[in-house]
């Protein structure tokens, strides 16, 4: 299958560090997701809405961010068979997110589906993102549990070229595994990478996490925060700052 052009977004030279933070609206109602897109506005462009925050409000919840000026990443890291995963990247690409994610773990056939499945909106078809391995899970957890021999990076570095072969346009993958990702795919791969912790907040359910400064200088593209910002007592304070680490890196 010929390989679509990269849809890595704006030119990577130059980029506005706002730009690359993408906050996670992980709440449970469209009256919080307001409340924080007001506060956050002026110093964010990017906002994650994930499976919650969709399956409380539906398609309301992009709409939402787009009316306030936002951009949508919608992280539903959709893993199904081939025409069903088409469907949902079909309509998620009709919502005029930005970016949007499946499973890599889905397999070739399933990420070939989603790539000809965006593609309905041209050159305005959304950066299609392979998600590699859960920030939250460990070597212990990938070999025991899911009886997968291979190290961490080594299964992130194989689902990632597995879907770079797809033609997907990048990943998410913890900031562990970006730089070897960054020297394995090249400068037009993008790289998300969430499991990002600012200086002295709580590491949460996340196993394999970074500092913003560390994940951006790894290789990422884009990092994604949610509660450090979210349970911040001025979320955009907090997000400012991280705006700035992101710009020092």
């Amino acid at each position: 299958m010929p390989r679509p052009e990269p849809k890595g977004g704006e030119p990577k030279a130059g980029r506005d560090p706002k730009d690359r933070l993408i906050v996670a609206l992980d709440v449970e109602t469209l009256g919080q997701a307001e409340n924080l897109l007001d506060r956050l506005g002026d110093v964010v462009t990017t906002f994650k809405v994930g499976i919650q925050l969709f399956t409380s409000a539906g398609p309301q919840a992009v709409e939402l961010v787009q009316k306030k000026g936002g951009r949508v990443f919608l992280d539903l890291k959709y893993h199904d068979i081939p025409s069903t995963v088409a469907g949902a990247v079909r309509e998620a690409a009709r919502l005029g997110v930005f970016m949007l994610t499946v499973h890599a773990s889905g397999g070739l056939a399933m990420l070939e589906a989603g790539v000809l499945a965006r593609g309905v909106l041209g050159k305005a078809a959304p950066i299609l993102l392979a998600v590699t391995l859960l920030t939250s899970l460990d070597r212990a957890a990938l070999q025991r549990e899911l009886n997968v021999p291979l190290s961490v990076e080594g299964q992130a570095l194989h689902l990632a070229q597995l879907a770079n072969g797809a033609g997907l346009d990048g990943c998410v993958a913890s900031p562990r595994e970006a730089r070897l990702l960054r020297n394995a795919l090249g400068q037009h791969w993008v790289i998300v990478t969430p499991g990002v912790r600012p200086a002295g907040a709580e590491r949460g359910d996340q196993a394999r996490i970074a500092s913003p400064e560390a994940a951006v200088g790894a290789g990422a593209d884009y990092i994604v925060v949610g509660r450090p910002i979210l349970e911040a007592r001025d979320p955009a304070r907090a997000a400012a700052a991280i705006v700035e680490a992101i710009a020092r890196s």
